[in-house]
């Protein structure tokens, strides 16, 4: 069975993660084809928007805690490989000029939750549960800490990795982790509206104000207004282009 299922529809490229006897838990083998998948995704100029989630009952139960196993202190090449691999995985949006969507069907949790989150936007369905259980399992939530912090600010944020509590997709949305919740039969239906909707603008536009969004987001006033300026000043040779 393939980890990842790819498909087209228009310009909307969709991408199941497809372990539902596992919950869609991230072996290397599901990680490595999500950065290889979102790196083609960016080089296909046929592809304006990706859309993420998961096959069956689960968007993603974080990491396979099967693999854990190799992953000890006498193996440091393997533990170094697979806390570089789920890195760039959380850093491969970000750099990508397209949005990508969660669509967040059922639970996500740990790196599955972080997953979700470190997508541009993300919409939930009513059965969504997302949490950051590892603390309970005497591990750490180390690489969501980055984009979850950013997000939902840093009491928030710690509350949930430490206490490793699940919430619903109402408190998610309280939180600014998701955009908004739909029910669960329509959530994909939502997801591809709100991608095709985005596919549908300047592809230069959207790739600047993705670029420019990730440029100034931790900046100080002053240094955003300049990465803002040169991108407004940008903006009038696309616009020009694309007449």
């Amino acid at each position: 069975m393939n980890e990842l299922l790819i498909e087209n529809v228009g310009q909307v490229r969709v991408l199941r993660l497809n372990r539902p006897e596992k919950r869609n838990a991230l072996n290397n083998a599901l990680t490595r084809a999500l950065v290889d998948a979102l790196a083609a995704a960016e080089t296909d100029d046929t592809v304006h928007v990706v859309v993420l989630t998961g096959n069956g009952a689960a968007f993603c139960a974080g990491a396979d805690i099967t693999e854990f196993k190799d992953l000890t202190p006498d193996q440091m090449s393997r533990v170094e490989e697979r806390a570089e691999l789920t890195m760039q995985l959380h850093l491969s949006v970000s750099r990508m000029s397209k949005p990508v969507i969660a669509a967040i069907n059922g639970f996500a949790m740990g790196g599955g939750a972080g997953l979700a989150i470190a997508c541009d936007l993300a919409i939930a369905g009513r059965s969504a549960r997302l949490g950051y259980p590892e603390v309970k399992h005497g591990i750490v939530a180390a690489i969501v800490l980055p984009n979850l912090t950013r997000q939902i600010g840093r009491k928030a944020a710690f509350h949930l990795v430490a206490t490793g509590e699940t919430i619903d997709a109402a408190r998610a949305v309280e939180l600014g982790m998701v955009n908004a919740v739909h029910d669960d039969a329509v959530l994909m239906d939502e997801a591809m509206a709100m991608a095709s909707r985005m596919a549908a603008v300047s592809r230069a536009a959207m790739a600047t104000t993705k670029k420019t969004f990730h440029e100034v987001v931790d900046m100080p006033l002053a240094q955003g207004l300049e990465v803002g300026r040169e991108a407004n000043k940008r903006m009038r040779s696309f616009v020009r282009t694309e007449r």
